[in-house]
């Protein structure tokens, strides 16, 4: 086998599930996974955009506890064995102005539905004694303004990675948490258009001078999936182009 097969086909006899992972970095996530072998569940509000032989695409809403639920059924069903918590959905909300429901719906689709998943997939992966496990948070875990309830669950999410490993390891599952900064999606360019001031302010205030781009993110999260990389667990690896090193960025 020539080593760049064996590349390419990493991820061969796994299943993973992308949550997120019909657009913007999930998609991306999915697509990658795809290349290297790995068969897909990309959970989300609207169909992937990708088709593939090996995708399964699920139409769901992970904001609520009906969707979550969906979810966890097919990935114990098809016995995933990496799941990328990647679902999110940003909001810009001073602190004087933050309310019950958009703090409910920041906890329930980045902290219940992470958890919710990986208790579904854990029974599977400690039989096998394998689990790889990829929490996607944020840059904004180091602060950013208009962020209270965005920020403090994609914080929650990234503590509890570091519980998650602690508690799973032993049984051969690494857990770990990439986190980006501002990356060109559609969630992106709906507030700020890619080619406007406030996108080329934002770039300039970043130390690689660019926005990142999902495939920034996929390899990232592509690394920790990996089956090789078995001796990392833990860990919170910042993509955000220098911007985790700033204490304020040109939002």
């Amino acid at each position: 086998m020539s080593h760049l097969h064996h590349e390419t086909q990493r991820f061969a006899g796994r299943t993973a599930v992308v949550t997120g992972g019909s657009a913007g970095i999930g998609l991306a996530v999915s697509e990658a996974l795809l290349a290297q072998g790995a068969r897909v569940i990309a959970a989300g509000l609207e169909l992937s955009a990708s088709a593939h032989p090996r995708l399964i695409s699920s139409v769901v809403d992970l904001s609520t506890p009906e969707g979550i639920r969906t979810l966890a059924a097919l990935a114990q069903a098809e016995q995933a064995d990496i799941l990328v918590n990647n679902a999110g959905a940003v909001r810009n909300t001073l602190l004087e102005d933050v309310d019950d429901a958009e703090f409910d719906l920041m906890m329930t689709l980045h902290v219940r539905c992470a958890m919710k998943l990986a208790q579904a997939c854990l029974p599977h992966m400690k039989a096998q004694r394998f689990g790889r496990i990829v929490n996607v948070a944020s840059r904004a875990i180091v602060g950013l303004a208009g962020r209270t309830a965005y920020g403090a669950s994609k914080a929650a999410l990234a503590a509890m990675t570091r519980t998650w490993a602690l508690e799973s390891g032993p049984s051969g599952i690494t857990v770990n948490t990439v986190s980006p900064g501002p990356i060109v999606t559609g969630m992106l360019i709906r507030d700020i258009p890619e080619h406007g001031e406030r996108a080329r302010a934002l770039a300039a205030s970043l130390p690689l001078q660019r926005l990142g781009r999902p495939d920034d993110v996929a390899r990232a999260v592509l690394f920790f999936a990996d089956p090789a990389n078995g001796w990392i667990t833990g860990q919170n690896l910042f993509v955000c182009g220098g911007g985790s090193l700033a204490a304020s960025l040109a939002l």
